[in-house]
């Protein structure tokens, strides 16, 4: 059996669904598909925080807002947080942040990533868009002008332009032949959340240790600030023992690399231990093929802004695929996908090269460089433009926005 669309977007992750979302009064016939269930969850307030967590910015919050999804994760569980203190654990170098600096009341929201998902899946559900779940993809290849993929259970789907949001792992990215660039930062991320016996203060906590960064990201439940998601990076030799301490040895080590900040961490759900590395596709496009979210471009999670680029990425090709519509033009054709990776590589190379930077910076040993870390911080601290200028950044005020994203 074969389906035809004006469109198909594969992967209903989060970004996957905001660009459905996005396009979904535009008149095109979307099919949007996952490996997955696409079924809503049963949220029980009382349940144990998802690991995976998202750091989203106030750019993120408006394209929410404007899709319609905000509301139903407003109504299950978001952490608000205001101040955002960073310090080197080698040396006397900090800097704090504040949303206060920039007369905003918060920096950012810490969401469950299963929240987001869910409230952008409710959305879904109320739309005209056709969703097909456990649809795995199997091949993919040119037919005439159109794309014709074929599933694992043999049901086949065509359509003229393609939208790769399956993940880092993209099947449409290796199925097409889409070059990347990759490198391992050969270090491996242990997330999870904790109980600390201090409050959070609805702030973001991270500190630079020897082996890489440490986390505590503010969580809330029931109005109480004594949880929190942890992000810590560090070699995998590290993780492989951290990973295999009882719960109070692991939550010993943990509040010892924190420097006790929150006082003791009583409490740890289940852990997961996730390899990093580095992805970014030489072409974000191709006719009739357009890659967005982590299908483009990995990063690392130290500044959590992988998602927020995701949102970016579908809310600008989701402009101007309804511009093009607009004008009549054909919204596979190479000039029309090519407007928006003019719009995005440029932003996502400049954040991810930054992020290298730091990352470099705080993971060497030497004398010189920490000498310069610490220089760093505490010139960043002294300088309140400085700071305001990084703050307005994250929380997505300056820079080329889409429609969706502006104030």
């Amino acid at each position: 059996m074969e389906t035809r669309a004006d469109l198909l977007i594969v992967g209903a992750g989060m970004v996957g669904s905001a660009l459905a979302l996005a396009l979904k009064d535009s008149g095109l016939d979307i099919v949007l598909l996952d490996g997955g269930s696409l079924d809503v969850a049963a949220y029980d307030p009382q349940a144990s925080f998802e690991p995976r967590v998202s750091a989203l910015s106030s750019a993120s919050q408006r394209i929410l807002e404007r899709l319609g999804a905000w509301q139903g994760i407003a109504a299950r569980r978001i952490s608000p947080y205001s101040d955002m203190h960073v310090w080197d654990g080698s040396g006397t170098g900090h800097v704090h942040f504040s949303a206060a600096s920039v007369h905003a009341e918060v920096l950012g929201h810490i969401v469950e990533n299963r929240v987001v998902q869910d409230a952008l899946a409710e959305r879904l559900h109320d739309s005209s868009i056709q969703l097909l779940a456990n649809a795995r993809l199997e091949q993919m290849r040119h037919s005439g002008d159109d794309w014709l993929l074929t599933l694992a259970d043999g049901r086949q789907l065509r359509a003229p332009l393609v939208i790769a949001a399956d993940g880092a792992h993209s099947a449409v990215r290796r199925l097409t032949g889409c070059a990347t660039r990759e490198w391992d930062y050969l270090h491996h991320a242990i997330v999870t959340s904790v109980k600390c016996s201090e409050p959070h203060r609805g702030t973001a906590w991270q500190r630079f240790t020897d082996d890489g960064p440490l986390a505590f990201l503010p969580l809330l439940r029931d109005g109480r600030q004594d949880w929190c998601s942890i992000v810590w990076s560090t070699t995998q030799v590290q993780a492989e023992r951290l990973m295999a301490m009882d719960d109070q040895a692991f939550c010993q080590a943990l509040q010892g690399a924190f420097e006790a900040r929150l006082g003791t961490v009583e409490q740890v759900d289940p852990r997961l231990c996730v390899p990093l590395r580095q992805r970014h596709a030489k072409q974000y496009v191709a006719p009739g093929l357009a890659l967005i979210g982590d299908a483009a471009h990995t990063i690392h999670p130290l500044a959590g802004q992988g998602v927020n680029l995701g949102f970016l990425d579908a809310a600008v090709l989701a402009e101007e695929l309804l511009h093009s519509l607009a004008r009549g033009e054909r919204l596979a054709d190479l000039r029309v996908l090519s407007r928006y990776e003019r719009r995005r590589m440029p932003h996502n190379l400049a954040l991810m090269a930054a992020m290298e930077g730091f990352e470099r910076l705080f993971q060497a040993d030497a004398l010189p460089w920490r000498w310069l870390r610490n220089t760093g911080l505490k010139g960043v601290q002294g300088l309140p433009a400085a700071k305001a200028l990084f703050v307005r950044e994250a929380l997505g005020l300056i820079g080329d926005l889409p429609g969706l994203a502006k104030p």
